[in-house]
């Protein structure tokens, strides 16, 4: 077995679940997380059974369904009248159709899925790479403390605004698509809603309005995203507070029971969406990018998690065996793996049609990324350029 020294830059879930399947491949993995520590700030996660199934490769699937909910159903509603224009069963019936059942959970939950697996000394807090550097045979980082490290392979997983993707391709333009998204969780208790239970997507009247909910906590609380159009706030960050009483406004014409959602939120967070095309280079010599750092993209499918953590399963698949003189050409199968696929839920979230009126959600939710066929099952398979 061939042993890589790599560094993650960002200790999120792409970066974790990646620094797990990389481990258990032998090679010799570093995680820089820039927080001091990980704290229950941010999003509520939905994971749909390509994902799921894919952290049940790791190991951690008997730790998320501990404090996970398990929808019943994904329902559309439309925004006037109620009426329901898809419903696909999940729970027992997603189990059997793709081995995985769609579970959410905070994000914060996860994380500790993650992070409780990994070995000691792997995950490194309050570490803020500056710059990185690599030549014909090293990638180099720089902390902020002064620190240097040097490694056969770097991976960024640093997130939407990637200081890695800029060090390799420079900075990025992405467009402002004019919507403001709004999260808040609300205890089940305060609601008197129907299918509180299942995954639902309200669609409004114009692509501007929709709200999505769907339960947490393993039933206890309902999470509820909704969004509005606003041209003059682009604030892209999740922890900014934002007014209830927009969402309330906004919807007041709503079904009822759509309505009786946002009315009962007390707090909200919001953040301006952003678009961006695909990338078509993930990868420069001795670095390469996964999750957000690459496809960031809107959260219209619920996939920008699900997509970090198929990618951190495959590109540990072409690494496998992987020596150092070959990282350039094992890269090259991971992005032929994954470019395709993730451009297709970028664009598809953009677009933001997803099982509006039905459809067939196997092509996403089928996925296996442990099984499915690479270019080369090894970097060994790869024929090195003389």
């Amino acid at each position: 077995m061939q042993a890589l020294s790599i560094g993650i830059v960002g200790g999120g879930i792409g970066g974790m679940a990646a620094a797990e399947a990389l481990i258990a491949e032998g090679h010799t993995v570093k995680i820089f997380e820039q927080t001091a520590k990980f704290g229950r700030v941010g999003a509520d996660i939905n994971l749909t059974p390509n994902a799921v199934r894919a952290l049940d490769g790791l190991g951690i699937g008997e730790g998320i369904r501990k404090t996970a909910a398990r929808p019943t159903h994904r329902i559309s509603r439309t925004w006037d009248t109620g009426v329901e224009t898809s419903k696909l069963e999940m729970a027992e019936t997603a189990e059997a159709s793709y081995g995985a059942p769609q579970l959410t959970i905070h994000r914060a939950d996860l994380l500790s899925a993650l992070e409780v697996i990994l070995p000691g000394g792997v995950l490194q807090h309050a570490a803020k790479v500056v710059s990185i550097s690599q030549t014909a045979d090293v990638a180099e980082i720089a902390l902020a403390d002064g620190r240097n490290f040097e490694f056969d392979l770097l991976i960024g997983a640093d997130g939407i605004h990637s200081m890695v993707r800029t060090a390799l391709f420079g900075p990025e333009r992405p467009e402002f698509t004019g919507l403001v998204a709004y999260r808040a969780v609300v205890p089940q208790h305060k609601l008197n809603v129907p299918n509180l239970n299942a995954f639902t997507k309200w669609w409004g009247p114009t692509p501007d309005s929709q709200i999505v909910t769907f339960p947490l906590n393993r039933g206890e609380d309902t999470f509820v995203f909704a969004t509005l159009p606003m041209k003059d706030w682009t604030e892209e960050s999740w922890t900014a507070p934002g007014d209830p009483d927009d969402l309330r406004k906004a919807y007041k014409d709503f079904h009822p029971d759509a309505y009786a959602l946002v009315d009962a939120c007390e707090t909200v967070m919001r953040s301006a969406l952003l678009v961006r095309d695909p990338l078509q280079q993930w990868s420069l010599g001795r670095t390469t990018l996964l999750g957000d750092a690459c496809h960031p993209m809107t959260p219209f499918m619920a996939q920008g998690a699900c997509m970090a953590i198929e990618d951190a399963i495959v590109l540990a698949r072409c690494l496998k065996d992987c020596a150092p003189d070959q990282v350039t050409n094992a890269l090259q199968v991971y992005e032929g793996a994954r470019k395709t696929r993730t451009a297709r839920v970028q664009v598809g979230s953009r677009g933001n049609e997803w099982l509006r009126d039905g459809g067939n959600a196997d092509w996403l939710y089928g996925y296996d990324a442990w099984n499915v066929p690479l270019a080369a099952e090894s970097a060994r398979d790869i024929a090195t350029p003389h």
